[in-house]
């Protein structure tokens, strides 16, 4: 049986028995406390949880998984095993409230006996020591030998949290035969002969803080198949990388290295390491995850890097990622069509970021070879190697390791922890704790979901159903809106809430859990009641610039991907009433011709003041059809699906105009970089675009005053004083330079040792800097302390000839330290300044005594 043979005879079992088939879900999870979709449960956490009422009873799916990074992290086991993956496949079948353990154990038994035809003498099963129910029905109900059943504590118990759902385990093993190991079975034997295929857990308690087990009054069910696990079984190979899954990329890898696979250990490590890091690096960039250096962006930026390096320690010659990528799609594309969808992009990025790396690996690989050489990796060189050049510290341990030679990982902890620390004091602070939604789930549980009235109405009447202060403000929920809830990148509308005797401005409005609405209100007068009848007004003159800004944010990602190409994706998008801001992937800043492009389109299209159809339709439908949908976003079964003009058709819940026309005018008023492949553009429409245009003008009319001759040639007479300006400057600069080189000449002459200490006022850093390099060059001069004061403030200089004989940093360290500075870590020119104006002589006295009795 084949790969896909046996995702289609699992899907079929499960919905002959009632299941629906639900499609895997992204690798981005909408669930904020993992880095990545990590289990076929993630996805529907918040059923388990009941932040929402699940849409169906009975569930299968077939998720894709990704375990690299944050609480989860498989990264360092890849290669080592023949059983650990970062990207893999998660067969499952989900109850929620309906069956249990009574008919989840015989289902499972069945699966893989009946339809799968694993023998059943070489199957173990394990339970947890309390749950004497899950032995019995192993027993009596499947008739598994009571010797094949054993009983595992912590192994065999599994928990969402330190407090929530939680419940026994009961695992389904392969005893993959004598060859592997001991005997013993999965509670005694080797873990690669008794291999676990498939976990069912039974979520039927809830665990209190105080560490009661309180049963659930809806127990359910969540089970786990490895994919990968399976696979190798029923094709009769030792490990998943000598199936279809896996082995047509190693093979890929194979003609890349000109090494053989099978052949000697260590090469087989690197061959697994490639072909697994190949289909992470395929599924990530498939769904919309971008090599940056922080959170996903991070693992994948170090997965594709250490695949490179490792295809390069096994002798490649050329790039590799294109071929590795093209050997995934070719693999997996039947499965997953999305890689074909997305081929170009993913190529593109891929060879991108191997491109790049290669270009820092040739200039950090000198450093790295000589510390090595030296014998040890010491910390500040790891950690040069990381925060300069882009080689993740797991990288240049492993090439250590390698060649024997030890990395000073406390020394290399060290200088990050002075880099977060120097982030702190710069103003980066931690991540914001999501707010506890209590309120919000309580009106789900007793009212159900809010009726959201917004696409057709801007006034309502509605009924108070919840008000209470949360936190420090005022939350109001009525059981219909015509109030905007913030999502998808539009703002929450703002407005009135009115009744008899009360009246309460609405600041903002958010969905704290799927489909309740939250009014944030100031209340101006009055009080409510649950029960009350208000009426609900939203600010009609915000809500229409939001909506042109949101409409425009669709005809400027159409626009994006006319100009620059479609491996433009959204990343991020703010759409407020007095502009919008959009994030997308791409590599270099846009010209002021593609600007212009952009601009020349979505005009073309205002003024064309085509309508903007809504359609409802099932995802599936939609996507398949062309609808963009924004990676990583959440979207239902059913969605609304935009059309705005002719071109530009994207899922989207958000409130958008009726023609086209109504955006007025579009102006892009800044475009830049905020990360590793990820642009951002900010712009303007109607009133406000007009706003930019009339500054321009005025900016226009005052360059004309002051550079008279007509507009036509205002920017030649620009171009003209700028060139001007320039030759001024350097003439100036020239003449700068001589006079630094005038105060070197006559420091050099006053010298009478091998230490020159003095105090040059009137210079600023750079200046001083430069005399100090200038004075270095001299024969016979060992180390160069220059201060200088500007404007009551110290400056100050030291460079060394030798910095392992006088390190820089610590020669100056008492002068700075006299003067209220400090030193940063650099050992061959440093530099520092301070206050203490008064104290700077004594100190340069002390450090002259102390070259003098230190030679």
């Amino acid at each position: 049986m084949d790969s896909n043979e046996l995702r289609r005879a699992f899907g079929e079992f499960f919905v002959e028995r009632g299941h629906t088939q639900v499609p895997s879900a992204s690798l981005i999870p909408f669930d904020r406390t993992v880095l990545f979709t990590v289990a076929g449960m993630v996805p529907f956490k918040r059923y388990f949880l009941g932040e929402e009422p699940a849409p169906y009873q009975r569930a299968t799916s077939i998720q894709k998984c990704m375990r690299a990074g944050g609480k989860h992290n498989d990264l360092d086991q890849i290669g080592q095993t023949l059983r650990h993956l970062t990207f893999f496949e998660m067969l499952g079948n989900f109850s929620f409230g309906d069956y249990f353990k009574e008919q989840a154990i015989p289902y499972a038994w069945e699966l893989v006996t009946s339809v799968l035809g694993l023998e059943p003498d070489r199957l173990w099963v394990t339970v947890h020591t309390s749950d004497d129910e899950a032995a019995e029905i192993w027993r009596d109900s499947v008739g598994v030998d009571p010797g094949r059943i054993q009983r595992l504590e912590e192994d065999n118990w599994w928990q969402m949290g330190d407090t929530g759902p939680c419940g026994p385990c009961s695992e389904i093993y392969y005893d993959k035969g004598v060859e592997y190991g001991a005997d013993g079975g999965p509670a005694f034997g080797s873990d690669e002969r008794f291999l676990e295929i498939w976990n069912l857990v039974f979520m039927q308690f809830d665990q209190q803080s105080e560490g009661d087990l309180i049963p659930l009054p809806k127990p359910c069910i969540d089970t786990g198949a490895g994919l990968e696990r399976i696979v190798p079984i029923l094709q009769g190979r030792p490990s998943v990388f000598e199936t279809d899954l896996v082995y047509p990329i190693l093979q890929e890898a194979e003609s890349l290295t000109g090494r053989s696979y099978g052949v000697d250990h260590r090469d087989d490590v690197g061959l697994r390491i490639i072909a697994d890091h190949s289909r992470a690096m395929t599924f990530l960039l498939a769904d919309g995850v971008v090599p940056t250096n922080e959170g996903r962006g991070y693992v994948l930026r170090r997965i594709i890097r250490r695949l490179v390096l490792r295809a390069q320690l096994l002798g490649a010659r050329q790039q590799v990622v294109e071929r590795l990528v093209t050997g995934v799609i070719d693999t997996m594309g039947d499965a997953y069509p999305e890689l074909r969808d997305r081929r170009e992009r993913i190529l593109e990025l891929a060879t991108r970021e191997e491109g790049r790396f290669e270009q820092t690996l040739a200039i950090g690989a000198p450093i790295l070879n000589a510390a090595i050489e030296s014998g040890e990796v010491r910390g500040g060189v790891a950690f040069r190697l990381h925060d300069t050049f882009g080689v993740p510290i797991e990288l240049t341990t492993e090439i250590a390791q390698d060649r024997g030679v030890p990395v000073d990982l406390e020394g290399f902890q060290r200088e990050m922890t002075e880099q977060r620390s120097r982030s702190r004091q710069a103003g980066l602070g931690d991540d914001e704790v999501s707010e506890q939604p209590t309120g919000a789930l309580w009106v789900l549980e007793s009212f159900g979901k809010t009726e959201f009235l917004g696409y057709e109405a801007e006034v309502t009447v509605g009924e108070i159903q919840f008000v209470g202060q949360e936190g420090e403000r005022v939350a109001v929920y009525v059981d219909r809106t015509p109030f905007y809830p913030e999502g998808g990148g539009q703002v929450g509308d703002t407005g009135w809430i009115n009744a008899a005797g009360f009246r309460a401005k609405v600041i903002d409005t958010d969905q704290p859990v799927q489909g309740v609405i939250r009014h944030w209100v100031e209340v101006i007068e009055g009080e409510l009641a649950v029960g009350d009848s208000v009426e609900l007004v939203v600010d009609a003159g915000r809500r229409a610039r939001v909506r042109a800004n949101h409409t425009a944010t669709h005809l400027l990602q159409w626009a994006l991907r006319e100009v620059l190409g479609d491996h433009v994706a959204q990343q991020g998008s703010l759409v407020a009433p007095d502009r919008l801001r959009f994030d997308f992937t791409h590599w270099s800043a846009l010209s002021a011709d593609e600007i212009q492009q952009v601009e020349r389109l979505i005009m073309g299209e205002v003024v064309s003041a085509s309508g903007v159809v809504t359609q409802v339709k099932d995802k599936e439908t939609a996507v398949r059809e062309g609808a963009i949908a924004f990676f990583g976003d959440q979207y239902q079964d059913v969605v609304r699906v935009v059309h705005a003009g002719d071109h530009s058709v994207e899922l989207c819940g958000g409130t958008h105009v009726g023609s086209l026309g109504e955006i007025g005018l579009f102006k892009v008023i800044s475009e830049g970089s905020i990360g590793a492949n990820t642009r951002r553009i900010e712009a303007v429409t109607q009133l406000a675009a007009l706003d930019v245009v009339h500054g321009l003008e005025r900016q226009l009319d005052a360059l004309e005053r002051v550079l008279p001759g007509g507009r036509e040639a205002l920017t030649e007479r620009v171009e003209a004083l700028v060139a001007k300006n320039k030759t001024l400057d350097a003439e100036l600069g020239n003449l700068r330079q001589e006079k630094l080189r005038s105060i070197s000449r006559e420091l050099a002459a006053k010298r009478n040792s091998s230490w020159i200490i003095e105090r040059v006022d009137g210079l600023n850093g750079q200046e001083l800097r430069f005399v100090a390099l200038e004075l270095r060059r001299l024969e016979g001069v060992e180390v160069v302390v220059l201060a200088s004061v500007v404007d009551h403030k110290v400056a100050l200089v030291a460079t060394a000839i030798d910095p392992e004989l006088h390190p820089a940093n610590e020669v100056l360290e008492p002068v700075a330290s006299a003067v209220g500075g400090r030193v940063g870590p650099q050992r061959e020119l440093a530099l520092s300044g301070g206050r203490e104006v008064a104290k700077l002589d004594q100190a340069l006295a002390e450090l002259r005594a102390g070259s003098e009795s230190a030679k």
